[in-house]
């Protein structure tokens, strides 16, 4: 990875993966809180959903944001709001007044990923793109991996956990700071309309719609889904556990595989895979060693299509085009991450459990037709 700004990287890498530090423990923190002040799991639902809701409306705006105050001084902004909104929750028992925070929290998640995920792509040499945004992705992945523990090791020894979370994401400030210039290098472009770069991605955009289902699938509904086979609750709640272990542990090797043979057909790859793997999962909950094999390879596959729908970006545009193609991933995943569990939770009631590997073998299905229309070729 020659020519690689290495300072840049590293600090961008530990202030995103901070905000993954405090992402992965706040959610767990306010569903906690809430459970324990008897409100009821629909509300419990609609509470976390918004934030995927904050996300989504946060996304046209950023690239005119970044034109107009550059990207640090956004990133900057989106953190302290984070901060602020996630600290205000320790002075209310509210539940109108943590939805309207948790939306705060939501938009200034979709200022963080949206431009965090266009400067890496900015920072990246053509020839090693894969690998850099696997490692900013791994990263991010494994902090918000720890915050869940983080939380479980904390509980009930801090006096004021809502506002240690929201100091957590003040942690990210010195990183910001630290790298050069702060800015992409293209913010005297004006901003562009998604609409303008939309019919060039769409391809891209269904691969982040469909990971963002998986993902929040994954970690609201495989444990009930495993329970229904027959699985100990306490071994089907790491199932989730399992399925980010497997996002975690293999992105590297997708990135390296995606420089060498292409990305696009290690991401269509990576969709085919997951629809051969999908209908097996009825199956392996008879048997525990094929179960958790299938799950980490399934969050190994599912994951890396998401990564690479970042490297396509960074492929396909640049400058102001580049974070309005961000902005347009990061529409697309809080539009699914908000109605994924949804829909998919309905189905299962009503058509049966095993509806949610059919609903995810269907956005699967629906990446792989993607690259047919898809109109660059790469």
């Amino acid at each position: 990875m020659k020519n690689m700004p290495w300072r840049d990287f590293i600090a961008l890498v530990a202030s995103i993966g901070v905000v993954g530090l405090g992402l992965g423990a706040t959610i767990p923190l306010t569903a906690l809180t809430l459970d324990q002040r008897g409100v009821g799991s629909g509300v419990i639902g609609v509470i976390t959903a918004i934030s995927a809701v904050g996300i989504l409306a946060a996304a046209p705006f950023v690239s005119r944001w970044v034109a107009g105050h550059g990207p640090r001084g956004c990133m900057i902004g989106a953190i302290l709001a984070a901060a602020v909104s996630t600290a205000l929750m320790e002075c209310t028992d509210s539940l109108l007044a943590w939805g309207a925070l948790r939306l705060v929290f939501g938009a200034s998640m979709g200022v963080l990923f949206t431009i965090g995920e266009a400067w890496v792509n900015n920072l990246a040499p053509q020839n090693s793109r894969g690998r850099v945004v696997a490692i900013y992705t791994t990263a991010f992945t494994l902090f918000q991996l720890i915050g869940p523990a983080l939380v479980a090791a904390l509980a009930g020894k801090v006096t004021l956990p809502f506002a240690a979370c929201g100091a957590l994401f003040l942690l990210a400030l010195p990183g910001m700071l630290l790298i050069a210039g702060g800015t992409h290098g293209h913010e005297d472009e004006p901003h562009v309309p998604w609409q303008r770069i939309l019919p060039r991605m769409w391809m891209i955009a269904i691969g982040a719609a469909f990971f963002a289902m998986f993902d929040t699938v994954a970690l609201s509904l495989l444990p009930l889904y495993a329970m229904r086979h027959g699985i100990a609750t306490e071994l089907a709640v790491l199932s989730a556990t399992v399925v980010l272990v497997g996002d975690t542990a293999l992105q590297f090797a997708f990135g390296w595989l995606a420089d060498h043979v292409g990305r696009r057909r290690v991401h269509v790859g990576c969709g085919i895979a997951v629809c051969v793997l999908l209908p097996l999962l009825p199956f392996a909950a008879a048997t525990p060693w094929l179960w958790w094999t299938l799950l980490l390879v399934l969050g190994a596959v599912a994951g890396a299509i998401y990564m690479l729908s970042l490297v396509a970006c960074g492929e396909r545009f640049e400058g102001q085009s580049l974070v309005a193609a961000s902005a347009v991933v990061n529409a697309s995943w809080g539009i699914t991450s908000a109605g994924g569990p949804l829909v998919t939770g309905v189905l299962m009631q009503t058509a049966g459990v095993n509806a949610l590997p059919a609903v995810l073998w269907c956005g699967a299905a629906i990446f792989i037709a993607s690259a047919a229309w898809d109109k660059d070729k790469d």
